[in-house]
């Protein structure tokens, strides 16, 4: 699939927003604690992917009832949905000044992942949680990702790299009471 930059400009996938808050000093500490066992950027990218894979679990998984959205919130709190997840992911990776896009596949809901930006090109990433059925890696070698559309049941895989949250899945986020609110209310599309 060929994957399209909402912006051309790239110095926008490195930018802070409200979610992906990589000023924040929870984020701050968080990514220099990752950075100091890493030799290069794709081994702090590595580092930092699964430690958002496996350090934060998905709120689903771990039967938590918060709703986080923003980065810093969901590693002060070490929870959240696949968006969320992505946010804290993207945060820590632009961070370490890595080119890093929010993307969604769509199934009976909207997934959230990230693409990575390596030796100028994008590579997607799902920091969603592994579990039974689902074995997620890093990689820049083909897709390792979490989920696969299947076209023939109209899902998908969007194309484009977003430099913010999508509108649709932030302002889910943002309205949530709690998870099973949230689960009332997850987009469908984008």
């Amino acid at each position: 699939m060929q994957l399209i930059q909402e912006t051309p400009d790239l110095s926008a996938y490195l930018a802070a927003d409200d979610a992906i808050d990589h000023e924040h000093p929870v984020v701050r500490e968080t990514a220099a604690r990752l950075a100091k066992g890493a030799v290069d950027s794709y081994a702090y990218a590595r580092a930092a992917f699964e430690f958002v894979r496996d350090a934060v679990p998905h709120s689903q998984d771990s039967g938590d009832l918060r709703v986080t959205w923003r980065a810093s919130d969901v590693l002060e709190q070490g929870t959240g949905i696949c968006y969320a997840k992505a946010h804290a992911l993207a945060a820590l990776l632009r961070a370490e000044d890595i080119p890093t896009a929010l993307c969604y596949q769509r199934f009976e809901v909207l997934h959230g992942l990230v693409a990575v930006r390596f030796n100028g090109a994008w590579h997607r990433q799902d920091p969603r949680g592994n579990k039974p059925g689902v074995d997620a890696q890093f990689s820049l070698d083909g897709e390792r990702l979490a989920f696969v559309p299947d076209l023939e049941s109209n899902e998908m895989d969007y194309p484009v790299l977003y430099a913010e949250p999508h509108p649709v899945v932030l302002d889910a986020l943002k309205a949530a009471r709690d998870r099973p609110h949230l689960w009332q209310t997850l987009p469908t599309a984008l």
